[in-house]
């Protein structure tokens, strides 16, 4: 190690949501920490809304608004689900409600955007925090600390390395941890749309042969767009113009919420379930995509990695003193409070996944069957609801 190392508490490696969310919880408990990522561009000119839009629960409510950062957002742009219809490929409608499951909202829909900006203005007020725009490209971890080589030649000493670094994740890399993918053969397709008629609040999800189409609501007329369809289709969709796009969307949606027009240009990301064998190494933790990865058709990805964020940080908070931020023990703290509900979520919205893709009458029939027996279930639906909200 070089004489000129630059010495944190802890090093984030990844600067989406979530590795901006660590690295601000940790610099607000008084750590000294690096974030490695460029500084983000903000909305494309002249957008209305941001493409990339997330269903935030209760549990990231609470995260954001224990780091102050909730309260910074512009809350014009914030869209509360107080309702839910979910319309199977048959017969079958389940109906979740805010009212009936006593919860003031059962989600926000926000705009990647405004968080981001949110979490940007956060960090630059943090004084014990170190914002590098560079990439890692080099690591060892000793006994007493890792060190990370940077593409500018700086070197950094730390207790610990938060990989935060998405699906294809350069830490997790690093450590030799064994990655299982399956690729759904679908490609989700967001944009978002201005409506005819008044969503209410609410957000619809239909399971139509084999594909999922979510209309999720956001301020004022205007709505966010999630279709997760097969490549083959998904590419056909993406090719299409904006009226056209929007007038694929109306068949879909049965015109529940009259014209759409298509207010941002369509984007496409494929989707596929990614597992881990380890959540952490030697003085190397993992939150987010580079832990797991999941399918969207219940809005969770980013809670999950939001609540690994929370227990690192809990877990770090209630360390006992003599302890530093990469002991084993304060590790596998953290591992073993995040797997069951990693593997629950991933149980469950892969397990939903297959039960939609199944073709023929009989699969059709049994899942609308159980579909049903669901909806005429109250204590069943207030658990669905409280798995949902965290």
């Amino acid at each position: 190690m070089t004489s000129h190392s630059l010495t944190f508490h802890a090093v984030v490696v990844g600067g989406g949501l979530v590795g901006k969310t660590a690295a601000l919880a940790l610099a607000q408990s008084g750590l000294r920490v690096a974030l490695l990522v460029p500084r983000s561009a903000g909305l494309p000119l002249g957008a209305v809304f941001d493409s990339r839009i997330y269903a935030l629960s209760s549990s990231s409510q609470t995260l954001l608004e224990r780091l102050r950062v909730w309260q910074a957002l512009d809350r014009s742009r914030l869209g509360p689900v107080l309702d839910m219809p979910v319309f199977g490929d048959a017969f079958a409608e389940l109906h979740f409600s805010a009212f009936q499951a006593s919860v003031p909202q059962l989600a926000w829909i926000v705009e990647s955007t405004l968080i981001e900006q949110s979490l940007d203005a956060a960090l630059r007020f943090q004084p014990s925090l170190s914002w590098f725009e560079t990439r890692a490209q080099g690591m060892t971890v000793e006994d007493a600390a890792a060190h990370i080589a940077l593409a500018s030649g700086e070197m950094l000493q730390a207790d610990l390395v938060v990989g935060a670094d998405g699906a294809h994740s350069w830490v997790r890399a690093q450590i030799g941890a064994k990655v299982e993918r399956r690729d759904y053969r679908q490609t989700g397709v967001v944009a978002n749309f201005k409506a005819e008629n008044p969503h209410g609040e609410t957000a619809y999800q239909w399971f139509r042969d084999t594909e999922i189409i979510a209309l999720l609501p956001l301020p004022g007329d205007h709505v966010s767009l999630v279709w997760s369809a097969r490549t083959e289709h998904a590419d056909e969709l993406l090719a299409l113009d904006p009226a056209q796009l929007a007038a694929q969307v109306e068949q879909a949606s049965q015109n529940l919420l009259g014209a759409l027009e298509c207010v941002t240009p369509a984007q496409g990301f494929p989707l596929a379930l990614q597992t881990v064998d380890r959540l952490i190494a030697p003085r190397v933790a993992l939150v987010g995509d580079a832990a797991h990865l999941i399918h969207p058709l219940a809005g969770q990805g980013m809670n999950l990695g939001l609540r690994d964020v929370a227990t690192l940080a809990d877990v770090i908070a209630n360390k006992e003193g003599f302890r530093d931020l990469g002991d084993p023990i304060l590790l596998r703290r953290y591992e073993r409070a995040r797997r069951e509900d990693i593997q629950k979520l991933m149980f469950a919205t892969d397990g939903l996944q297959r039960l939609f893709s199944v073709p023929g009458t009989v699969a059709r029939v049994v899942r609308n069957v159980g579909m049903a027996s669901v909806g005429a279930q109250p204590l069943v639906k207030r658990w669905l609801v409280s798995a949902a909200l965290g």
